[in-house]
């Protein structure tokens, strides 16, 4: 239609939305179908969150706050970076938005110009490069193969810095490969970006309490404190906390770079909404042990996926280190037959068929810009896990 913008040509719908709603639309017409497209907990929001915010619209706190967020949770979120990060913030480093994706897009609305570049390691969040497209700028991808551990090595950054860089993107533990870096490989991309102070890099840490076989999360801002003036430490509490409905992000930064979004927040949404603040005041501040138990009930089902595709051949699933997914090697299916005698000719032919034949519902691996792979949420309960693996099992031994 001629008054649709130009500018929304180039961007696609979310492939992680797109696969639920297929998984739905096949459920509507009777068909019993495991979605595992959305990365969403299935535990409940802990109670004393829940009762934070009830309290809080009960008392009134139901009126406009400041764009940045409330004093109150602004404070709670830097207290959360300097005890579990080691940051040196305060309340005016922080600003708070609807959900960690709208953090990104209110940084990258107040600093892209048309043409400037974002460097993506790739495999990345699907909704990274199309976020770059709708605001001017061009997305820069950079492969990071399963032999690299899906990691952006200093290398593989210097090269793809121009002169027409503005950013570079970590996700750390990544989705969709649940990768992680260490302090020594953070300090490593950081002694690159020290190099090029017109790069800033955005640090997207949302499943930093998700994460492995003992590791130790290490925030960027951590590793490289001498790189505070470039980077925008970005979190909230949708996974660790089981609040992705609540919609509540947030991050630390350089002051004229969070003014510039409070900016844009206040004339877009005006804030968020006043009893979710409360309710992430809570979660931050409150009593922590449901973290610990989501952390190791992500780890136990991501046990049960690695060893149950272990078992099956044509598919391949390095342990992920964090982060609730898991990105499954699909190559050795690639060129094969389904039975009804379709070629199996990319990732997206296979995620086709696993939802078609197999009743799941996964994304290819095109959409995070890395094939051929497809990606499935493990954030689901361990007896719809065991499920899903046989089913997907079943499926692949039925290709020719």
């Amino acid at each position: 239609m001629t008054y649709i913008a130009s500018r929304l040509s180039a961007v696609k719908p979310s492939a992680s939305m797109a696969a639920s709603q297929a998984a739905k639309a096949l459920r509507a017409t009777g068909v019993d179908v495991i979605d595992l497209g959305l990365g969403e907990p299935d535990f409940p929001t802990p109670a004393h969150i829940v009762e934070a915010a009830f309290r809080a619209a009960r008392e009134g706190q139901t009126l406009y706050t400041a764009s940045a967020g409330t004093a109150e949770l602004r404070e709670a979120v830097a207290g959360k970076f300097r005890r579990e990060n080691g940051l040196d913030v305060s309340a005016d480093d922080v600003t708070v938005a609807n959900g960690a994706k709208q953090i990104i897009f209110n940084a990258l609305m107040a600093t892209l110009e048309p043409g400037d570049e974002v460097i993506l390691p790739a495999p990345y969040f699907v909704s990274y490069p199309e976020i770059v497209k709708l605001l001017g700028g061009t997305p820069v991808v950079v492969e990071c193969s399963e032999t690299a551990g899906f990691r952006l090595t200093p290398e593989g950054l210097e090269r793809a810095i121009t002169a027409r860089t503005k950013w570079v993107f970590l996700n750390m533990p990544g989705n969709p490969s649940g990768a992680c870096y260490s302090d020594a490989d953070l300090k490593a991309l950081g002694a690159v970006l020290a190099r090029t102070p017109q790069v800033m890099v955005l640090s997207d840490e949302i499943y930093e309490h998700i994460i492995f076989d003992g590791r130790r999360f290490v925030s960027f801002g951590k590793a490289c404190p001498e790189l505070r003036d470039q980077s925008l430490i970005v979190n909230g509490v949708s996974k660790a906390y089981a609040m992705t409905g609540w919609r509540v992000g947030y991050a630390a930064g350089p002051a004229p770079l969070l003014k510039a979004m409070n900016t844009i927040q206040s004339q877009s949404v005006t804030s968020v909404c006043s009893v979710a603040q409360a309710a992430t005041v809570a979660a931050l501040t409150g009593p922590q042990d449901h973290v610990g138990q989501f952390g190791r009930a992500f780890e136990r089902r991501r046990d049960l996926v690695v060893e149950g595709i272990r078992t099956i051949n044509g598919l391949t699933l390095p342990p992920p280190e964090g982060a609730f997914y898991a990105y499954i090697g699909c190559g050795g299916l690639i060129g094969r037959k389904a039975p009804n005698g379709t070629v199996l000719a990319d990732d997206t032919a296979v995620a086709s068929y696993l939802l078609e034949e197999g009743r799941i519902a996964a994304v290819p691996g095109a959409a995070y810009g890395l094939s051929p792979y497809v990606r499935i949420s493990t954030a689901t309960s361990d007896a719809m896990m065991a499920e899903a693996v046989c089913r997907i099992k079943d499926a692949v031994t039925r290709v020719e």
